[in-house]
Parts: structure tokens; C-alpha cells; sequence
């Protein structure tokens, strides 16, 4: 069950990969249809700010991932700091599973799972419904090919993600 857990967290990652790899520059670098609320790119790193929130807490050190410019920040850095946050992530994930506990976390290392899958994947919709409000819509196939979690399981397994 544990090794089902750390592929799921890999597949969930390879998505969140996935989207930003397919985003236009225009989508990540508009502003927000009323000027309101997060944009684009501030979404994505207010997702890595919440990993590096949860890394501090849990583990306590200084040897946290680099944070991301809500208002500069690229989707090449975007991209590389969430696999940074991912590592640090699945290092966490690895050691709290066998004993099903986080530190600072309740109830359980899986809740702990389900909380980060749950938490981005909620961005992840308004990162693509922003998109297509800015009239920088994904592919359709770029949409559906967010909810293949095979195609991106088997992604991570061959060393793409």
C-alpha cells in the first residue's frame, strides 16, 4: 500500500507538470480578468508556498526549496521548484508511511496524502478555468489528458516526470 501511495503522489506530481509545461506565456503572465484574486502564476506559487509551509513545520529545517515570486516567477522555475518541493515531499511521505504519522499533521500520513492531492488539484482547476477566462483555454487534449493517470503513471515510471 505504501509504494501505491508514492506512485499516486509521482502520478499527482507529473500532472501538476504536465499543466504548467502546457500553459501559453500569455495565461501564465495575465492579470486576472477584474484585477482581482490570484493570477496564473501567483496560483502556482502559492501551491509551492503551501509544500514549503508543510516541509517547515514537518521537518523543520533550512534546507527548504527555493519559494517562488508570485509576480515573476517563470513556469521553467515554476516547474523545477515544484519537483524540488516534490522530493522533499516524497522523502517526507516515505518516512511518516510506514508508521502512518506526520509530524503536525492530523490524522494520519495518508490523510496527510489525500490533503496535498486534494489541495492542488482544487488549484489546478482554477489555474484552468482562469485560462480559459483569460481566453487562453488548454487543448482539450491537454484538459482530458490531466485526468489520464495511467498515461502519467506510466510517465513517472519511465523517468519523464
Amino acid at each position: 500500500m505504501i509504494d501505491a501511495v508514492l506512485r499516486a503522489f509521482a502520478t499527482h506530481e507529473r500532472i501538476n507538470q504536465y499543466l504548467i509545461q502546457n500553459l501559453t506565456d500569455e495565461a501564465w503572465d495575465a492579470k486576472t480578468p477584474d484585477g482581482k484574486g490570484r493570477t496564473v502564476r501567483a496560483t502556482a506559487a502559492h501551491m509551492h508556498s503551501v509544500r514549503l509551509m508543510w516541509l517547515k513545520a514537518i521537518r523543520g529545517d533550512a534546507k527548504l526549496p527555493a519559494a517562488l515570486d508570485k509576480e515573476s516567477c517563470t513556469r521553467a522555475e515554476a516547474r523545477e521548484a515544484f519537483a524540488q518541493s516534490y522530493r522533499a515531499l516524497d522523502e517526507v511521505l516515505r518516512s511518516a508511511l510506514p508508521d502512518n504519522k506526520v509530524k503536525g499533521f492530523s490524522p494520519d500520513a495518508v490523510s496527510f496524502f489525500a490533503y496535498l492531492v486534494s489541495h492542488e488539484s482544487h488549484h489546478r482547476g482554477q489555474i484552468t478555468s482562469l485560462a480559459r477566462r483569460l481566453g487562453h483555454p488548454l487543448p482539450k487534449s491537454v484538459e482530458f489528458g490531466m485526468w489520464e493517470w495511467g498515461s502519467r503513471s506510466r510517465e513517472v515510471r519511465a523517468g519523464s516526470g
